[in-house]
Formats: structure tokens, sequence, C-alpha cells
């Protein structure tokens, strides 16, 4: 009997959009550990085995927001790959679109069509409490739970008063995906015209211990000129005023 060919996943990227792209996003796979394999904020240009890692926390009572924890770790490119890598400790929070508030007064709350759990609002705990960002995902693997290697996703971070805005592309695997799968999500990202596409020109690929680097992004780093200025240490997160 011969093998059945592999199916090929097509790659769809929406553009940033303050009313949530479409996405069938299952928030509860999204969960988990995430490695930025690529990116174009500049804080990563000095930085290697960045992940992300989310994990859902349980609501309370009639309080049905949407929120979890959000742990980001690094470590500087001159770091053993066996040393404590650095942490930066957040809150993401669902921020609904505008219009879904004005539906749910007007419709019965269990037949209300559920808004795209895609946007976020990133908030720093501790001394960084008065830190905030907000980003959103623009794409991701139809599943993106841990259990998928091959699992992808494209994260959107919009400006703030001190960073510009930026993308990042996370994978499951610390060896990320094939070049050629990034490559397209790329090519997507740049299809999209305008400001996002001038931001994806700019991808560069963020080093991981003992894994080599790949053909796509590379370039684009070496473009790069200065340090990345202190206030990176808030990572992809910046000090700004807090907002409603």
């Amino acid at each position: 009997m011969s093998e059945q060919p592999e199916q090929v996943e097509d790659i769809v990227v929406h553009p940033p959009d303050s009313h949530n792209p479409p996405i069938e996003l299952d928030l509860d796979k999204f969960m988990g550990t995430w490695h930025v394999t690529h990116s174009t904020l500049p804080l990563w240009t000095t930085k290697k085995d960045v992940t992300i890692t989310y994990a859902m926390k349980p609501s309370s009572g009639d309080d049905a927001t949407v929120q979890f924890d959000d742990i980001v770790e690094y470590r500087a490119k001159s770091d053993l790959p066996n040393s404590k890598p650095s942490r930066v400790v957040g809150v993401d929070t669902l921020l609904a679109p505008a219009h879904s508030d004005a539906a749910a007064r007007n419709t019965d709350s269990a037949s209300a069509p559920r808004p795209a759990q895609t946007r976020y609002k990133w908030r720093g705990k501790g001394w960084l409490v008065i830190a905030s960002s907000r980003w959103q995902v623009l794409g991701c693997s139809r599943d993106p739970s841990p259990e998928n290697p091959n699992a992808w996703a494209v994260t959107y971070f919009e400006k703030t008063l001190f960073t510009p805005p930026g993308l990042d592309i996370y994978a499951r695997a610390a060896r990320g995906v094939p070049d050629e799968l990034v490559e397209e999500i790329i090519n997507k990202v740049k299809a999209l015209g305008g400001d996002v596409a001038k931001l994806a020109n700019t991808f560069f690929e963020v080093e991981r211990s003992g894994w080599p680097l790949g053909k796509v992004g590379t370039a684009a780093i070496q473009k790069r000129k200065g340090p990345v200025d202190k206030a990176d240490v808030v990572t992809r997160m910046v000090i700004s005023p807090p907002s409603t």
C-alpha cells in the first residue's frame, strides 16, 4: 500500500485589526511554551533562547474575563546555554472588540457570537506593573498545541511610546519550523501590504542554543547598528502610562 502524501497546511495571516481577525483560535491549545525563532524587534538581536510561556488563569465567580500568565525567558548571546535565563513576568487580558459590548447588550448572551480571542493587553507584574503593551495573533497552525512539533504562530506588537511595532514568529520546537515554511509565512505577511509588510522585510532569525541558523531572514540582522538600549530589559513590553 502506497503512503498518502502529507497534507500541506495553508498559511493564512491576517492584518493587524483592532476588531480581531477571523481566526478560529483554540486558546487552550495555544497555551504552553513557544520559541521565538524570527523577529523584527531590535531587542532580540543581542539575545538568544527566547521563549514565551502562556498559562490560563481560572476565572473567578461571575468574572468571565479571559486572562493568562505570560512568562518571557531569554539569555544574552554571550551566556552559556545552561545558564539561568532572564525572566519577565506579566499577565495578558483579552481585548474584546468595541462592537461586541454593544452586541451583548442587545443579544441573548447564550447566542451572542464569541469574539475572536486574538488581541491582548499585556501588563507586567511586580515592579513592571507600570509597563503595558498590546499584541495580537495574526495567524497560527490549525493545531497550535504543544503536542504538534510543527506548530507555528505569528504575533504583532503595537507601537508604544518607547518602542516601534514589531512581529514575532513562534514555533513549538526549539529547532523551529523548516526554512520553506518560514519563508512562506514571511511572504504572506509581506502580501498584507502597508506598514506590516515593511516590518516583514526586517525579519531576522533569533539564535537558539544547539541549533544552527537557517537561511531565512539572517541578512537583516547585519543591517542593524549599535547596541540595544538598556530600556529593552523590559523585552517586547515597554514602560508606558497605564491605558484603559
